[in-house]
């Protein structure tokens, strides 16, 4: 495998960059189409290149991986390539981390030792983890389920198809066409666990991995094998008996829908799995002051309000303290303390109206050791005071690791 690692909003191009970083022709065309059939919302097009945007993850198209890492500060990448390593190492963790707390990865299903093992990429951990719960699923034992099957049998069972049986047994008279029911394995959720185990051997070219789809594959009893889509999962129904399910599901689903082998022509097959950082972000702030609410105040997560006819308006957090409301609404980008767009403040203008909160808060990733910008005034809205700000808060801590405080840091600015 080949390896290209870059930080969001860099640039690809197929002559290359002082590091070496570069694209063929035909891995150049893959990503446009790609990006075309994906509106053009993962990266722009440029001059014999691409430049990503604000979405992270892993790319894999034949043997090459990209891997494309978050990065909230202007350190430009060092020449020497341990120090340059190092750094996407950090961002890499702080992005696994971010991923974990909001949800789409389930760091509770890999070992630690696992965690620690050095991934060539964020493909290889998904890879892990798909495995890793499949065969635990195996070992517990695939669930059965109830299903009608329409088929010629030897023995009269269910209800006789009268049609299909005249017109398929006026020869054979020993057999009846019936529809019946059967108690076995080939239901959906198994097929989707075997369609997942498909689509990693044709992506993978680890040996190691090879060989435990293989055994994994043949530790399945006979399933008929289907196309899978996102009609396939939307019959997803989990319950009780099919709970251990629920993670292999979600990495299957990832995995499947996010294959291309038919892209464009050419024998290199294609998988992406990006996540946009401003979800991801506003996700991560989220579920840190979830955890420490404690009755010290109340968040809610994307509330909403109707705002004309059909449409709604929702700010990322809105905040209850002290008998105060409190609108956050996040940004994963640069900014300046005292220079909000004018469409973020109208938008925040809308919020507090809506919410009745007399103050907001734009928070951005904290770069250069940024301060806050001071609560500045709305002129209309309310009667006494209406303010709106810029914050910031750390992404990492004094360690250089993802900052586990960061909900304190925010309600303090509150």
């Amino acid at each position: 495998m080949t390896s290209i690692k870059v930080f969001e909003h860099e640039k690809l191009t197929t002559y290359g960059d002082e590091f070496g970083r570069k694209l063929t022709s035909p891995q150049f065309e893959k990503l446009c189409q790609f990006n075309d059939n994906n509106k053009n919302k993962y990266f722009t097009v440029i001059r014999n290149g691409v430049k990503f945007a604000n979405y992270v993850g892993v790319i894999q198209i034949g043997n090459l991986v990209i891997e494309i890492l978050p990065k909230a500060d202007k350190t430009p990448l060092n020449k020497a390539t341990n120090e340059r390593e190092q750094n996407f190492d950090k961002w890499r963790k702080v992005l696994l981390k971010m991923l974990a707390i909001s949800g789409n990865l389930k760091i509770d299903s890999v070992s630690e030792s696992m965690l620690k093992k050095r991934h060539h990429s964020l493909l290889d951990l998904y890879f892990e983890i798909y495995l890793k719960e499949v065969s635990f699923i195996i070992r517990k034992g695939l669930v059965k389920k109830y299903r009608q099957e329409s088929s010629n049998v030897n023995a009269l069972k269910g209800r006789i198809n009268f049609a299909q049986n005249i017109q398929q047994n006026l020869i054979h008279q020993e057999r009846f066409h019936t529809t019946h029911q059967c108690y076995d394995y080939e239901h959906l959720i198994n097929q989707i666990l075997l369609k997942g185990l498909g689509v990693l051997k044709l992506l993978s070219y680890d040996e190691s991995i090879i060989s435990r789809i293989n055994k994994l594959r043949f530790s399945f009893p006979e399933i008929k094998e289907i196309n899978i889509d996102q009609a396939s999962f939307d019959k997803v129904n989990l319950d009780k008996k099919t709970e251990a399910y629920s993670e292999a599901i979600k990495i299957a689903k990832m995995i499947i829908l996010n294959y291309s082998s038919d892209i464009s022509k050419g024998q290199d097959d294609m998988l992406a799995l990006l996540f946009d950082m401003n979800k991801l972000w506003e996700k991560y702030i989220y579920k840190r002051l979830k955890q420490g609410e404690k009755g010290l105040y109340k968040v809610d997560f994307q509330a909403r309000a109707k705002f004309w006819e059909n449409r709604i308006i929702k700010p990322d957090l809105v905040i209850n303290k002290d008998g105060e409301t409190i609108i956050v609404d996040t940004k994963w980008r640069l900014a300046e303390p005292n220079k909000p767009s004018d469409d973020e403040l109208k938008q925040m203008f809308a919020y507090n109206l809506y919410w009745d909160a007399k103050k907001s808060i734009l928070l951005y990733p904290k770069t250069d050791n940024k301060k806050d910008g001071a609560f500045g005034t709305y002129h209309k809205g309310f009667e006494d005071v209406h303010f709106c700000k810029v914050g910031f808060v750390d992404v990492l801590n004094e360690s250089g690791e993802l900052n586990m405080d960061i909900a304190k840091e925010v309600i303090m600015k509150i």
